[in-house]
């Protein structure tokens, strides 16, 4: 295996985490999983309650890297079209031409997407899954690498419409970023109250090296063991009785993807279970739907994902990557 490539999307990683943290009060380990996200190609999902900084962090990822970036505010009055974008007639030649969408860009902030109504959040849905849009029966690719950011607050149900699960199962990762720490808010008063720290933040890397980096991240070694592992965890959700549906195949497949992603920005060049284990509650997590019993009694889904993980017997760790013809 050539270690050229993987070592410089570490230290791409690595850049980026910088950056981001020096004007995100977070936990490093909640910059880390954004960071996954994005080299693993898997959408993130950031729930949160309102004013912990679920858009500040998605700018900061964003503007990291010198590539196109849009943000698209969902409101009830969005429309599918403002997201892929219309075809639109053009008096002078005399026919129909596109204009792309928000969604156009290598970097999407889909901010408060629960408040967009059902039509205007499943136009996302093929972008999602496939990096292109259809609109009037024609396919339009998009950029690469492509990222949708997506923020909601799942407090607040007034005026909002629950993302469906079909579209929950498209983003790899959920994240929630808690309130900060006593000393991290007070950080926050002598860094925001006078200014923007976001102003000051410059990218640290370029599409194209991004795009080198996810490419690399293809060749992270993944032991047979550990794919077995992975199928018997999702199985294992499936498997327990406080869950009404358990995690997809889609979910397995964006496991594997994301440990690797993972293992890479822990300098790695090989995937571990415990990269596994660190990853399944936010991978899984979203996609597991509580059967009524559970939810009656207030049973978390943490504790499902625990119990598939308890179930689970841990293959052995691996130390290092095989050699390869």
């Amino acid at each position: 295996m050539d270690s050229a490539p993987i070592a410089q999307a570490y230290s791409i990683a690595r850049q980026i985490r910088t950056a981001v943290l020096g004007v995100v009060e977070t936990r490093p380990e909640t910059v880390d999983l954004a960071i996954t996200a994005l080299l693993a190609e898997a959408h993130l999902l950031i729930e949160d309650v309102p004013g912990v900084g679920k858009t500040t962090l998605a700018k900061a990822l964003a503007r990291s890297i010198r590539s196109t970036v849009r943000r698209i505010q969902f409101t009830p009055d969005l429309l599918p079209g403002d997201v892929t974008g219309v075809s639109v007639f053009n008096q002078q030649d005399g026919a129909f031409e596109f204009r792309p969408g928000g969604v156009f860009a290598n970097i999407v902030i889909a901010d408060e997407i629960n408040r967009a109504a059902p039509k205007t959040q499943s136009a996302l849905l093929e972008a999602m899954e496939e990096h292109n849009v259809t609109v009037d029966a024609t396919t339009y690719a998009l950029p690469r690498p492509f990222l949708v950011m997506a923020t909601q607050n799942p407090v607040e149900m007034e005026g909002t419409y629950p993302l469906p699960e079909s579209q929950r199962d498209r983003f790899g990762v959920r994240i929630e970023l808690g309130y900060p720490s006593t000393s991290a808010e007070i950080a926050i008063l002598d860094t925001h109250s006078a200014a923007d720290p976001l102003s000051a933040l410059e990218p640290v890397t370029d599409g194209p090296q991004v795009l080198a980096a996810i490419k690399a991240v293809t060749e992270v070694w993944v032991d047979p063991a550990l794919k077995a592992y992975i199928v018997a965890l999702v199985q294992a959700t499936r498997a327990n009785p406080d869950c009404r549906i358990g995690a997809s195949p889609r979910a397995g497949l964006q496991l594997v993807r994301l440990a690797r992603a993972y293992a890479v920005i822990q300098g790695r060049d090989y995937v571990i279970p415990d990269d596994i284990q660190t990853l399944a509650y936010p991978t899984l997590g979203h996609r597991v739907l509580l059967s009524t019993q559970a939810q009656l009694a207030r049973k978390p889904v943490a504790d499902v994902i625990a119990a598939s993980l308890a179930a689970v017997p841990v293959p052995g760790r691996r130390r290092e990557s095989p050699a390869r013809s």
